[in-house]
């Protein structure tokens, strides 16, 4: 199993959240088991999504897909986010 982590900041927590919501069949046919959504605690537009995938070459075409991109940018998400890739042992 393997995760991705995305952090990035966004213009407003409750737009990026409807668009988040919205996409979940997008991010279910790019094969995600399951996500997790976390709001920095004193910041609540500083978000984390914790995202698992069966393996690390799913987890990276969802991360580095065009989709992905387009829901992010109208989601209010600003700047580059922060990616990373974990493997679950």
């Amino acid at each position: 199993m393997t995760a991705v982590f995305v952090r990035h900041h966004v213009a407003d927590y409750k737009t990026w959240r409807k668009i988040y919501d919205d996409n979940q069949v997008m991010v279910r046919k790019a094969g995600a088991r399951d996500a997790t959504v976390y709001q920095e605690a004193g910041d609540p537009n500083a978000i984390t999504v914790i995202t698992s995938f069966d393996s690390l070459a799913a987890a990276q075409a969802f991360a580095g897909s065009d989709e992905l991109r387009a829901a992010m940018k109208a989601a209010g998400v600003q700047g580059a986010p922060t990616v990373w890739f974990a493997e679950r042992k």
